[in-house]
């Protein structure tokens, strides 16, 4: 792995993508190397974490890819956790990536969304999609890029409560305050990858709450909404966060059944 001099991120060439740095449970986001494009799977139903597992890597020899190619995980789990119970998960999690050769120590390349959904919400922790990258030779084509979801938070402190933005405030304030957070933060991943708003084709909010008001002044006004925006009926991983949001530009996206 190098870190490139220009956008900040560090290189995965046996995956074909780069990431820039994020905790050990996910990167802070992806995007293909030259020669590479990301390509989205969307699972009809959930699958389980650790069938999910086995139907990527499946997934990946069908076509000639190995492993390291997998380059982001969207999740959904059944509630959210404490914050010992998602480093507990975290560290199963990452023991797949681990056994794969994509984890090394601390440095996770593999992007990733975790979200709880407040209807149809899994029985247990289960993949909705992946991202993987496969060879490609057309130039012209927008480059392709994951950005990992991000709620009002900061990672890598020993407690998200400590500085969650706004902590237990669901006002029409505090949801605002939170949501201009977590936008704020999207717009950093993206430019430490190299992107804008404008190259998204996909930008996701998770939350339970109506943030209808707040769209135009916090998202449309800062170009984040030029493809739309999917409002998923979703909280956050952890206990107390309330807004999380994702972003994306896949070369090709696809929907598989399972079982």
């Amino acid at each position: 792995m190098t870190t490139t001099g220009t956008d900040q991120t560090i290189a995965f060439p046996e995956g074909g993508y780069r990431y820039a740095r994020g905790v050990f449970q996910y990167s802070a986001g992806v995007a293909a190397l030259p020669g590479f494009a990301i390509e989205r799977v969307r699972f009809q139903q959930p699958v389980p974490l650790e069938e999910g597992f086995d139907v990527i890597a499946a997934h990946l020899g069908a076509i000639g890819r190995p492993l390291a190619a997998l380059c982001a995980c969207e999740l959904r789990s059944p509630a959210p956790f404490s914050e010992r119970g998602f480093l507990d998960f975290n560290r199963v999690y990452a023991g797949t990536l681990e056994r794969w050769g994509l984890v090394r120590g601390e440095r996770n390349p593999v992007a990733r969304t975790n979200v709880c959904p407040r209807i149809g919400a899994p029985a247990t922790p289960a993949f909705q999609a992946f991202s993987y990258t496969v060879p490609a030779d057309d130039d012209a084509a927008p480059p392709s890029f994951v950005v990992s979801g991000g709620g009002e938070a900061p990672d890598g402190h020993a407690s998200y409560r400590e500085v969650m933005v706004r902590l237990g405030d669901t006002s029409p304030d505090g949801l605002r305050a939170k949501l201009g957070y977590v936008m704020t933060e999207m717009e950093r991943r993206l430019a430490v990858l190299g992107f804008g708003w404008r190259d998204a084709a996909a930008v996701q909010a998770y939350t339970v709450h109506d943030i209808g008001a707040l769209v135009f002044d916090e998202i449309v006004q800062r170009g984040g909404l030029t493809t739309g925006l999917t409002w998923h009926l979703a909280r956050p991983p952890i206990v107390d966060m309330e807004v999380e949001m994702d972003l994306r530009c896949a070369r090709r996206e696809l929907a598989l059944s399972w079982p």
